[in-house]
């Protein structure tokens, strides 16, 4: 164990040990804290997916589609046992807010903006609908097919928080953060593991914390800047079935937001939900209502399918504020520096799919308070291992 590292961070969720593998990569001494397990929190709570996010296209968020499709395809070829290519299928009805022309509009630019990495999309025929899992056919009119990506959340997480071990990181789990102080060009800190407290020394600090960021924060002398933001719950739930032709991104009866029905481990998974959510991250739980919504859109669909609830979670998105609704908000990961020349660096938001890209921001922007190293290898090309 050393006392003095180049690079810590707060956080052991897919954005911490994405930092943490960037950073190892690059030679540096590095350690992470994380105060429960490793994808404790929101990297254990996703809707598995890695995409470009199709649905971001209409809130005119063209750089952030381009670059989780970039990414889509960077992890598909780096992980290739924990990220699989998917078929999803968008039925078009009657009623749907989006018609035909609307989301073929947006799958073209979903292919463009592809660039030909598997952006393929072709509107199904009407004599094959009844392959489709059960899909209700009553006043449905069109139904279109294209590809993204599905993974194992907490895998991945594990599988890149071994690769920055492989590489010489240190990661720490049951470790709570207890402060930070800047000292000299660097952050003296402490953490609590096992009833020791420790105190070391490093060149930067990353707080990954994600839905604690704002705790961690608190604990850094002199206070750092703040980011206002709110925490959204997501919920999903899963039930018994199975779906054999892929995934479905439907429109929830009641107010038409998007949710997906997704195959996950031999059963059905439905979400997501979004609320506003005050009190501790750690006791965010699945509301009834929030149960009921998924199971009014799961058999709206699929009638034919159970919607007796096996299992459901709950996770937490961080959101900048704004007067927007929640799902105009931006998705954008939004770091938080302390300085032009930056030693603490703060990461709010962001999706899963772009985790390897927002741990190359982090590490670009440390650039000149780290000592120059050479690259040992690029993170795009380093293959995930796989139990």
């Amino acid at each position: 164990m050393n006392s003095r590292y180049e690079v810590v961070i707060v956080g052991g969720g897919i954005h911490g040990v994405g930092v943490a593998q960037a950073a190892a990569v690059r030679g540096y001494r590095t350690l992470l804290l994380e105060q429960q397990v490793l994808a404790a929190g929101t990297s254990s709570r996703s809707s598995k997916l890695i995409h470009g996010g199709l649905r971001y296209l209409e809130s005119g968020n063209i750089r952030l589609v381009r670059e989780s499709l970039r990414e889509r395809e960077i992890l598909l070829g780096i992980a290739p046992g924990l990220v699989e290519r998917k078929a999803f299928h968008i039925p078009v009805y009657r009623s749907s807010r989006r018609g035909a022309p609307h989301i073929r509009m947006g799958l073209l630019l979903y292919r463009l903006l592809a660039r030909g990495a598997a952006g393929e999309f072709a509107r199904i025929p009407s004599r094959d609908w009844d392959s489709l899992d059960g899909l209700e056919t009553a006043g449905l009119k069109a139904v279109f097919r294209y590809t993204d990506a599905q993974t194992d959340d907490v895998a991945l997480t594990h599988a890149v928080a071994r690769s920055a071990e492989a590489f010489g990181a240190e990661i720490l789990t049951g470790a709570r953060f207890v402060g930070a102080e800047r000292a000299g060009a660097g952050y003296e800190f402490r953490y609590v593991r096992d009833g020791v407290v420790s105190v070391c020394h490093t060149d930067v600090l990353v707080n990954a914390a994600g839905p604690w960021a704002a705790q961690a924060l608190s604990r850094i002398l002199p206070g750092p800047p703040r980011l206002p933001h709110d925490l959204v719950a997501g919920t999903h739930i899963i039930t018994d079935g199975s779906l054999t032709q892929g995934c479905y991104y439907i429109e929830a009866p009641s107010d038409r937001r998007a949710v997906f029905v997704l195959p996950w481990r031999g059963r059905i998974m439905t979400g997501t939900t979004e609320r506003l959510y005050i009190g501790d991250p750690a006791l965010i739980a699945p509301t009834p209502g929030e149960i009921a919504y998924l199971r009014e859109a799961l058999t709206a669909y699929f009638p034919g399918l159970s919607a007796e609830v096996v299992d459901s979670f709950a996770g937490l998105r961080v959101l900048p504020k704004t007067e927007s609704g929640l799902s105009a908000r931006s998705r954008e990961t939004v770091l938080l520096a302390d300085a032009p020349v930056p030693r603490l660096i703060s990461i709010f938001g962001g999706k899963l799919t772009a985790y390897r890209h927002t741990a190359e921001r982090v590490m670009e922007r440390f650039k000149t308070v780290l000592p120059e190293r050479v690259t040992q290898a690029d993170t795009s090309r380093l293959v995930l291992p796989v139990d």
